[in-house]
């Protein structure tokens, strides 16, 4: 039941099933006061239709989408209705009621495009009250309350032709103008819905000269608000700039039927169509006499001429028809149809290009006679449809998922404090409305997600986690800036063990990261210490780099200064690659591997111990030593480091296993010595490195 929501159904009464229920007026929506039960007339027949015995009206409900704010009007929809062949379009053209006198009020326009149009008319002796049974039954069927006569014919023409328009009481206007333009600091006015409503410059206003007296294009004010005892109207149709009236609407949290329509852009040829109506409707109701018509300003210039060829139809919609039909079709939607153009009508501000044209063909002709027709076979593109981005990302995510990882998908923010402590937080990577307090701000890195979402399975009983995320971080605003990263994280908590021993994790993140880069196809990178970003521990981190500046790795465990400000338990390693930083490798001719050719000679190796300074990294030593040679060079790996007795202070012993692979012939003891000797000059070379005595 409309009145009360109660769903009817069949229910026992005192023993006998019942089939229905006795209603009121007001039970039925049809009357305002219930008083008893309603009593029909006594000649309708048994099965008349419910609507033609409490003489309702039939409601059609639309969801209109937002290009088409002329559906917001019952005229937009039945001009389509009748293109489309549903009955005929009644004339909707409005004839000018003619002034009696000039029209006292001054109209000034100061808000430049928030109101760049604004059409007023006094209308003098009225006789405000109730609107007639017909026009109060039209708006309550829609459900909207019937106010006064004044006001309820604002409302018909609202959405019977999709023009808001308002009344002003005239005695009440102060000043002898009425002004459209900004807010000022510190203003606010009390709207029609009995709310305050502050002000600010960003807003459109009605004033007088008392101040604010409404809302431009949202709400009117209730200081200048029509009652019984109006006399005298002020008529207003004005033109509001949409993305204004929306801003304010959203602002405010208001959304008033006329800010639901200027929003979406209201016809700006309809202001003084709108107000001649409305002064028809007034007068016939209300009676009194009309003045003049005042148009202050201009409305945006109407939509330009559109080049338009009727094979086009064909051409993009595969739609064969006439040319005379394509147009009597658009002729039938409003549009001006000459040799070669066509020229949208003023209502019609979305249609931009000749595809508008025929997809408003289509539409009406009906989507059932476009023709089915297969797409063409595209042949299968010999390179792969993947990029070389792509195609590493995919691989990354297959190798780090076989390796043990959990891929993780987080969000691009995060909360500004914690993205200070990351090197990021600048004022242009705040986002102006963020959906949510603790992510107002775009990631500097991946890698306090991956520290958060650890956190949270271990506070969840689930301490020893390995996750990954690929996905983008940010540097700055521009396009260039947006990096794409592939981060691990591991947080080890090994349970413990019977005999004490211990892998080491970081030597094992390490081994993922060496496999990842191999299946990525990075080239050869070199190994740097102690220069790390701020959030890795400066004794157990590195990073890898091509060149002095080209930063392609940094890994290694987090500093426990970090994790403890993001209130998590450590100890936490990662990795982060920046995938934008690995060079694509050079195309070559095939895709296949070389032939495996196994050397049938036996291998060799020797060891070599070498004393470096203590600031030599382990890779810079071992590099020199596998390119002294590399024809017989298969690998070099260090298996020691020693300090203490017989090493100088400041100084380590780095033991290197280099493994020898001839390939021609068996080496003899003089070839072998030479090799030792490149070896041991290479490696003094690079780094200054001396055979251990």
């Amino acid at each position: 039941m409309p009145g009360s929501g109660i769903t009817l159904e069949a229910r026992p009464v005192r023993g006998v099933v019942s089939n229905g229920m006795l209603c009121s007026g007001a039970e039925l929506e049809v009357a305002t006061e219930a008083d008893g039960i309603m009593e029909l007339d006594a000649s309708l027949a048994v099965g008349t239709s419910a609507a033609d015995a409490l003489g309702l009206e039939a409601v059609i409900d639309f969801e209109v989408t937002p290009n088409r704010p002329d559906w917001l009007g019952v005229v937009g929809i039945a001009r389509d209705l009748a293109a489309a062949g549903l009955g005929k379009l009644k004339d909707v053209s409005v004839a000018p009621v003619p002034g009696k006198f000039a029209q006292p009020i001054e109209i000034r326009l100061t808000g430049g495009d928030a109101c760049p149009a604004f059409a007023g008319r006094l209308i003098k002796g009225v006789k405000n009250g109730p609107s007639p049974a017909w026009l109060q039954q039209r708006l309550t069927s829609i459900g909207l309350r019937p106010i006064s006569a004044l006001v309820d014919v604002t409302n018909l023409l609202t959405f019977d032709r999709a023009r808001p328009l308002h009344v002003y009481d005239a005695g009440k206007l102060q000043g002898g103008f009425i002004e459209a333009r900004l807010g000022r600091a510190g203003e606010s006015v009390l709207a029609l819905d009995g709310k305050t409503y502050e002000i600010t410059p960003e807003i459109c206003v009605i004033a007088d000269g008392s101040g604010a007296i409404g809302l431009g294009g949202v709400i009117g004010g209730e200081s200048t608000g029509c009652s019984d005892d109006t006399t005298d109207v002020f008529v207003e149709a004005a033109y509001f700039d949409p993305i204004r009236t929306a801003q304010t609407g959203r602002s405010l949290t208001i959304n008033s039927d006329a800010q639901y329509r200027f929003a979406r852009g209201v016809d700006p040829e309809s202001l003084v169509p709108g107000i001649e109506l409305a002064t028809k409707l007034i007068l016939e109701l209300c009676g009194g006499e009309a003045s003049e018509v005042t148009l202050a300003g201009q409305a945006p210039a109407p939509p330009e001429a559109v080049a338009f060829d009727r094979a086009y139809v064909k051409q993009l919609a595969g739609l064969d028809i006439p040319a005379s039909r394509t147009d009597e079709i658009l002729t039938a939607l409003g549009f001006k149809v000459e040799a070669g153009q066509v020229t949208p009508p003023s209502w019609r501000r979305d249609v931009e290009g000749k595809a508008d044209l025929v997809e408003e063909v289509a539409r009406i002709q009906g989507y059932d006679a476009l023709p089915a027709t297969a797409l063409p076979e595209m042949p299968a593109q010999s390179g792969g449809v993947l990029t070389i981005r792509q195609g590493r990302v995919r691989a990354a995510r297959r190798a780090l998922a076989a390796r043990g990882f959990s891929e993780t998908i987080t969000w691009s923010f995060m909360k500004r404090e914690v993205a200070e402590v990351f090197g990021g937080g600048q004022p242009e990577l705040v986002v102006t409305n963020p959906i949510a307090s603790d992510l107002d701000c775009m990631r500097p890195s991946v890698l306090p997600n991956l520290i958060d979402a650890a956190g949270k399975n271990a506070r969840r009983g689930f301490p020893d986690v390995a996750l990954f995320e690929i996905g983008p971080f940010y540097k700055g605003d521009q396009p260039a800036d947006q990096v794409t990263a592939i981060a691990a994280l591991v947080a080890p908590h090994a349970p413990r063990r019977w005999d004490g021993g211990q892998p080491d994790a970081l030597f094992e993140l390490k081994a993922d990261l060496m496999a990842i880069l191999d299946e990525i196809g990075a080239p050869p990178l070199q190994t740097v210490q102690g220069s790390n970003s701020a959030w890795w521990h400066p004794g157990r981190s590195a990073r890898l780099q091509l060149g002095p500046k080209n930063v392609v790795v940094e890994f290694g465990e987090l500093h426990p200064r970090i994790l403890k400000a993001l209130d998590v338990d450590g100890p936490m390693l990662a990795f982060e690659i920046n995938l934008d930083a690995v060079p694509e490798p050079k195309k070559k001719a095939t895709k296949t591997k070389p032939a495996f050719l196994p050397s049938a000679l036996m291998p060799l190796s020797r060891d070599f111990a070498f004393v470096v300074e203590d600031k030599v990294a382990a890779g810079d030593l071992v590099r020199p030593i596998q390119a002294a040679d590399k024809a017989l060079i298969a690998s070099a790996r260090v298996f020691d480091v020693y300090r203490g007795t017989g090493v100088p202070e400041g100084h380590k012993s780095v033991a290197v296993e280099v493994l020898v692979q001839p390939t021609e012939k068996t080496l003899g003891e003089a070839e072998i010595e030479a090799l030792s000797a490149k070896i041991v000059a290479a490696a003094g070379k690079a780094v200054g490195a001396k055979l251990r005595g």
